[in-house]
């Protein structure tokens, strides 16, 4: 089976969608989608390029067993023919996205994060950069749910004949 290729996209990729990479990465590594995700995140501002994602997301990430050790880099149009799936964290992610999708097959791959919560209510992965610790704790809570839902759908779109 071909890998399943997904990119998670922020604003600056220092917080948000490198948490996700780094979340999904570590669920991927055990169970029945070991070996068959391919995993990535951008931003769609470049200022933060190179940098890996932001010391408070990492600490915070660490705490509960993650390694946030991806670059910071700037989505791009070819990244919609190299993912299948490319999941923004918030509406305006999710429209410069769109803007920026070369056909409308393309645009077709762009979803939104909190389109697989499970348990939790949102309707956007908050950017913490400009919160407390609280902030960065509330969206790996997000995202470890979201994830959880983006998983047990790819285990199951996987599994059917």
């Amino acid at each position: 089976m071909m890998k399943k290729r997904i990119l998670f996209v922020c604003l600056g990729n220092i917080c948000r969608s490198p948490a996700a990479e780094g979340i999904l990465r570590e669920m991927a590594t055990h169970g029945s989608l070991a070996g068959q995700l391919e995993i990535d995140s951008a931003g769609t501002y470049g200022g933060h390029a190179g940098e890996l994602p932001d010391p408070r997301m990492r600490e915070a990430a660490a705490r509960r067993g993650y390694r946030l050790e991806s670059r910071s880099r700037r989505v791009t149009e070819d990244d919609f023919d190299r993912f299948d799936m490319l999941i923004a964290m918030d509406d305006p992610v999710y429209e410069r996205l769109y803007r920026l999708a070369p056909t409308r097959e393309a645009g077709a791959r762009i979803f939104r994060m909190t389109d697989f919560c499970l348990t939790r209510q949102a309707d956007h992965i908050p950017d913490p950069y400009y919160e407390g610790m609280h902030g960065f704790e509330r969206v790996l809570d997000l995202l470890e749910d979201c994830c959880r839902g983006l998983a047990r759908e790819l285990t199951e779109n996987t599994q059917t004949p």
